[in-house]
């Protein structure tokens, strides 16, 4: 078999030990470490035009039947931390064949690149590099077998039950899932695989992921665009990772406030309604009477200047001459008061004159980036009866 390694002692073939070929070909040098004393197992990437992230022991099939072919191509392979890490080179095509499918039941198959080495496992009595077929158990629903140590997988594959030559073999278009990750050089980018739940080796180290520059922080992956002061492209992230973090959505500036995404530039709130409603008290509330929509709310958010306009208004009028009747908004923060309804921040009609009025106010000292509500609320003269209030509206602008 044309599988051969740098730094084994001997093979159990007659063949001598390491050649000068096996140290030319076998990837040396400081790989990608996972410890102290341990490397990352995995294959070189690169491919013949550059187009592929990596042609290198690639498993597949291009005929039918139980036999699949896997390419040449050089990996690393980590043994215990005693042996230390095995460059290995594959030099040339190589077939594989799969045993016959259970006849009750399929299993998964699991293509490895394996090294065995007496000199630290002499129960296995073996001193060589091999391609390795590790059968799966057949059951309904099939679990894919263990990597060994000093192994590396390359690919699962599918055996149905009763797959055999004389029954067409494996579907090769969907038989076969790719379990190569890639390995470089120490301070390398990793290059992006399929196996992306594979940890960093250090903090600080970078890998491609198809898409994004990512960074291993200690614990997970982090595209680098979400990185403290970066702005994350639309779609990068559901959640934010830190307060204070923003992102494109929809081509408006958003802020991460801990909890949930804020316009970083808020738009208006706004409320409306045009079903009047009568009202009559002294005192201020925020509801109507004989009308469908008894409350009107406006909701919004505040900008970094925690300022903002608020514009009320309606049509209505009051029962006397001289009596009046008002329209303001109460404040709330959730469910506690910031800024109570008063006369000096309210729209006021004046005698029985159906009039439309709107009044502005400016409110401060409000938290940014937070969430507020303006609820309508309404007062009329003492001694008035039934208030009309029609075509009510609350906007709150922000003033940045």
């Amino acid at each position: 078999m044309p599988v051969r390694s740098a730094w084994l002692i001997n093979r159990t073939s007659t063949e001598s030990g390491q050649s000068r070929a096996d140290t030319r070909l076998a990837p040396t040098g400081a790989m990608a470490p996972t410890g102290a004393l341990t490397s990352a197992s995995g294959v070189l990437p690169g491919s013949k035009d550059g187009r592929y992230i990596m042609d290198a022991l690639y498993v597949y099939g291009d005929t039918a039947g139980m036999t699949a072919n896997v390419a040449p191509g050089r990996a690393v392979i980590q043994g215990s931390e005693a042996a230390g890490a095995y460059p290995v080179v594959l030099t040339d095509y190589t077939q594989i064949t799969f045993d016959d499918g259970n006849a009750a039941n399929p299993r998964q198959d699991l293509v490895v690149l394996r090294v065995y080495d007496a000199q630290f496992n002499p129960s296995l009595g073996r001193t060589e590099a091999v391609l390795e077929i590790i059968k799966g158990a057949p059951a309904p629903n099939p679990e894919v077998p263990l990597v060994p140590e000093g192994a590396l997988p390359l690919a699962r594959v599918m055996v149905p039950a009763g797959a055999s030559v004389g029954t067409g073999g494996l579907n090769w278009s969907t038989a076969v899932y790719d379990l190569r990750q890639s390995t470089v050089g120490v301070g390398g980018i990793l290059a992006e695989s399929w196996n992306r739940a594979t940890a960093g080796g250090y903090s600080g180290q970078y890998r491609d992921n198809a898409t994004q520059l990512q960074r291993w922080d200690g614990t997970r992956w982090v595209s680098y665009p979400r990185h403290l002061g970066g702005i994350a492209p639309q779609g990068a992230l559901a959640a934010g990772e830190y307060t204070g973090q923003y992102r494109d959505e929809g081509g408006r500036l958003q802020r991460w406030d801990g909890t949930v995404w804020r316009p970083v530039v808020p738009v208006s709130g706004w409320a409306f309604n045009n079903d009047g409603g009568y009202f009559k008290a002294v005192t201020y509330g925020e509801a109507l009477t004989d009308t469908a929509v008894p409350t009107i709310s406006a909701q919004f958010t505040t900008p970094v200047t925690g300022a903002v306009l608020v514009t009320v208004g309606f049509l209505g009028n009051a029962q006397a001459d001289t009596a009046y009747t008002r329209m303001s908004v109460n404040l709330r923060l959730g469910g506690t008061m910031v800024l109570a309804a008063d006369e000096q921040r309210s729209a006021t009609v004046t005698g029985r004159q159906m009039t439309s009025v709107s009044h502005t106010f400016r409110a401060t000292g409000l938290k940014p980036h937070t969430v507020y509500d303006a609820v309508g609320a309404y007062v009329c003269s003492p001694g008035s009866t039934n208030a009309w209030i029609d075509n009510r509206f609350i906007r709150v602008d922000p003033l940045v």
